[in-house]
This record gives structure tokens, C-alpha cells and sequence, in this order.
């Protein structure tokens, strides 16, 4: 009966001793588990530079014609020629329609041999005049006479002359709306015409930015259409008044469009000069954690682990952006130069994570990109 006791209490106490020791090595492996550091993570970085950038700011803009205008008939009548086509340059004066005047002309030579006979009779009667034969009042009739068929006929010119319908000014015409043979009324519309250069751009600033915004002030334009090409020009009006609705102003700037790219119209992203240059950080867009309570950058330093080891690692910094140039955004506070950023792979990082620099391969950041399909 001992010997049954003792040989339990033996099993018993093996038992018990396997179980410490497996519960021993569970404790040891979720020490070393909790102390395990994930492996550095692969980014690109830049060292922040100081550079001085122009005081703009970027609004949406429609491209306006100085000159547009839908070129229409002044007087009713049918179409005699047409002497344009759609799409074409024409110059001020060229003329695109001839309506019917064969009525006109008719009631012209009638008139022209009134006059004449006017012309005639005034003679004579200035004769008869100065030899006293018929009163000056007779004379002045005949005078009268003249001058009012001189006037028919001077009428009946323009009327004629209103039928040739010309460009008022150079341009482009648009598509064509008349056909030949077709009967006008008076308005009627022929063909829109549009001078593209030099062209308008109008856009609304602030009115808190309104004291910096003045006539000569430069401006820039782009456009998605366009990608790669920008174009310069001035200021040369602003409004008088500021709209009651959303508080901004208009502006107007005029630019040279030689190549007549742009056309009125045109949806547009407008650079105007608000003020003096300032002094930024350019950094590349990607370096950038834009976010609703702020946005941050990471940057990278010598950090100390838990074991008391000196790691390459990240901290978060909130920063303040002013103002964008191509790929690049202009940081104006919470970094200095020659931090060393974060440029890509942001979105995996957090406060004194392990990083591993690689810069074979860097994002855009050029101020100025000009891209491949340009």
C-alpha cells in the first residue's frame, strides 16, 4: 500500500514538474515575441533645402476672345455667294456674304438719272438767276432738289453696300449656320467669329487678397489640354465692384496666344503674383501626410531602442504648406533645412519605426515637369 502511495505521489510529482517546464518555456517565448522588432522599412528620403518662391496664388479661369462676336445679317435678303469657309482665318474687311441687290441697283440707276436731272435743272435755273429772269426762291427749290436726290442716291448705296456682309475684325470663324440661297431676316446669324490672339483670361480672387492683386501683376496659366505648355501674360483690369455672394473680385489678364491653343471658353488652373516672394521648403507632393487635423511629414534621425541600441528611425512632424509648383509643395514651418524627409512610403510608417534609406529610386520633384506624352 506504501509502495502504491509513493509511486502515485512520483507520477504525480513528474506531472506537475512537465507541466512547469512547459509552462516555463510558453513565458519565455512571449517575452522574446513581445521584444521582437519588425525589420526596417524600405523608403527614399531628401534633405530639405531652402528656397525662394514667388507669392502666388492658384484659382480656376475661363479663357474670353478681346474681340468675339456671332457675325449676322443688317438688312433681310437672300444669299447671292458665300465667300468663306468653316474653320478659316480671314482678315478685317474680307467679305463672307453677298445677299441680293439686284432690286437695289435697279432703284440706284433710277435715282443716279434723277439726280442728273436735278444736276441739270439746277444749272439752269442758276442761269436764269443771274440774269433775273425767275425769282430766288424758284432757284433754291431747285437747289433743294438736288441735294435730296443726291441723298436718295447716297442711301441707296449703303443699303447696297449693308447687303456685302465683311469680317469686322481678324479672326477665326466658326462653323458655318447659312446655306446659299437662303432668305435672311434682319439678325439673322451667319458665322461666329473669334480673335484668339491676343486672348483674355478671367478668374475671381479673395477680396482678402485684393490689395495685392494689381494691374501688370504677372500671371501664369495651365491646362489639362495642354499638359506640359504654359502661358504668360498681365493683368490689365479688375473690377470695380466685389460680389456680394461669394466676396471674390474679377479679374481680368490678357496673354499671347500665337499659336491660338487656347480658345475662348477654355477651363483653366491661373498662377497670379499676390505679393512678394517668400522663403519655402520645397519638398515633393509624396512627402506629404495630408490629413483633416493636419498635415505632417516624417523625418528621419538616430533613435534609441528598448534594448538601449542606436537605430535609424522616423518621428511625425506637423508642418504648415504654402503654395504649390509642379511635383513640389512649399513647407513654410515645422521643418528646417537639412532635415532629412520622408519622400515615399510615408503611408507604412509611425512614430520611431526602424527605416532602411534607398534612394536609387526617387519620386517626382521637379518644379517644372514636362511630361513624357508632351
Amino acid at each position: 500500500m506504501v509502495r502504491r502511495m509513493l509511486l502515485v505521489l512520483a507520477v504525480a510529482v513528474v506531472v506537475i514538474g512537465g507541466l512547469g517546464y512547459l509552462k516555463s518555456r510558453q513565458i519565455q517565448s512571449a517575452v522574446q515575441a513581445h521584444s521582437f522588432q519588425p525589420p526596417p522599412e524600405a523608403i527614399t528620403t531628401v534633405v530639405a533645402k531652402q528656397a525662394t518662391w514667388p507669392s502666388t496664388l492658384s484659382v480656376v479661369g475661363t479663357m474670353a476672345a478681346i474681340h468675339g462676336v456671332t457675325v449676322s445679317a443688317d438688312l433681310p435678303g437672300t444669299i447671292n455667294k458665300i465667300e468663306f469657309e468653316s474653320g478659316r482665318s480671314v482678315h478685317e474687311g474680307d467679305v463672307l456674304v453677298e445677299l441680293d441687290t439686284r432690286q437695289e441697283r435697279a432703284q440706284l440707276a433710277a435715282m443716279e438719272a434723277q439726280r442728273d436731272l436735278a444736276k441739270i435743272n439746277h444749272a439752269r435755273w442758276q442761269q436764269l438767276v443771274n440774269e433775273g429772269v425767275v425769282s430766288r426762291v424758284d432757284y433754291d427749290k431747285t437747289l433743294a432738289d438736288q441735294k435730296q436726290t443726291e441723298a436718295n442716291v447716297g442711301e441707296i448705296r449703303a443699303t447696297i453696300d449693308r447687303k456685302t456682309i465683311r469680317a469686322p475684325f481678324s479672326g477665326v470663324l466658326g462653323i458655318r449656320q447659312v446655306n446659299l440661297g437662303q432668305y435672311l431676316s434682319a439678325g439673322s446669324a451667319i458665322v461666329p467669329l473669334q480673335s484668339l490672339n491676343p486672348i483674355y483670361v478671367n478668374f475671381s480672387v479673395p477680396q482678402q487678397v485684393l490689395a495685392q492683386v494689381r494691374v501688370g501683376n504677372r500671371v501664369q496659366i495651365t491646362t489639362d489640354n495642354l499638359p506640359g505648355m504654359q502661358f504668360t501674360g498681365r493683368v490689365n483690369a479688375i473690377d470695380s465692384i466685389v460680389d456680394s455672394g461669394t466676396r471674390n473680385v474679377q479679374v481680368q489678364a490678357t496673354m499671347a496666344n500665337p499659336q491660338g491653343k487656347l480658345r475662348p471658353g477654355m477651363f483653366v488652373e491661373v498662377q497670379v503674383g499676390v505679393g512678394a516672394a517668400s522663403s519655402v521648403i520645397p519638398l515633393p507632393a509624396s512627402a506629404i501626410s495630408f490629413a483633416p487635423f493636419g498635415d505632417s511629414v516624417f523625418v528621419v534621425g538616430d533613435m534609441k531602442g528598448p534594448d538601449g541600441k542606436t537605430y535609424r528611425g522616423v518621428h511625425q512632424q506637423f508642418v504648415k504648406i504654402q503654395g504649390a509648383r509642379g511635383d513640389q509643395v512649399g513647407v513654410v514651418s515645422g521643418i528646417k533645412p537639412g532635415d532629412e524627409v520622408v519622400t515615399s512610403g510615408v503611408f507604412k510608417l509611425r512614430n520611431g519605426a526602424a527605416v532602411a534609406v534607398n534612394n536609387k529610386v526617387q519620386p517626382g520633384n521637379n518644379p517644372a515637369p514636362h511630361p513624357e506624352d508632351n
